[in-house]
C-alpha cells in the first residue's frame, strides 16, 4: 500500500500547480511511466501475493530511479514511501500456518470414553479393527 501511495504521490507534484517544482532530468515519459508502474506495483502486491518478490525488487529500482525522474521523487516523500514499501514488501512473508478463526477450528469432544480411546489408536498395515483379540488373531 505504500507503494502505491508513494506514486499517487509523486504524480500529485508532477500535477501540482506549484510554481516551485523542480525540473531535474528528462520530463517527458519517464516521469509520469515511473510513478504509474509505481502505483500498478503497489496494487498487483495486494492482489497477487505470490509474486512479492518481483514487485518489490521493481519497486526499490523504481523507487530510486525517480529521484531523477519524477521531481527529486515526489520531493523525497514519494520515494521514501516506494522505497520503505518495497523494502517491506521484499521483507513480507505470507503466514504458512494460517488457521481460521472461530468455532469450527475447535475439536470436537469425543461422545463416550470409547470413542477417545479408539481416536489415539493407529492401526498397523493389514490390521482390521483396533482389538487384536477379535479378528487378526491368527
Amino acid at each position: 500500500m505504500l507503494i502505491a501511495l508513494g506514486g499517487v504521490e509523486m504524480l500529485a507534484t508532477l500535477r501540482a500547480p506549484l510554481g516551485v517544482l523542480l525540473h531535474i532530468g528528462p520530463q517527458g515519459l519517464a516521469a509520469y511511466l515511473v510513478p504509474t508502474i509505481l502505483v500498478i506495483c503497489g496494487v498487483l502486491l495486494i492482489t497477487t501475493p505470490q509474486q512479492r518478490v518481483f514487485y518489490a525488487v521493481v519497486s526499490l529500482v523504481l523507487g530510486l530511479v525517480s529521484w531523477l525522474t519524477s521531481n527529486l521523487g515526489g520531493f523525497v516523500v514519494g520515494m521514501l514511501l516506494a522505497l520503505t514499501g518495497g523494502a517491506l514488501a521484499f521483507a513480507w512473508t505470507p503466514d504458512k500456518d494460517h488457521r481460521p478463526t472461530g468455532a469450527a477450528t475447535k475439536p470436537a469432544a469425543p461422545a463416550s470414553p470409547d470413542d477417545e480411546d479408539e481416536a489415539d489408536t493407529v492401526l498397523l498395515p493389514g490390521m482390521q479393527s483396533p482389538d487384536p483379540r477379535t479378528v487378526d488373531r491368527g
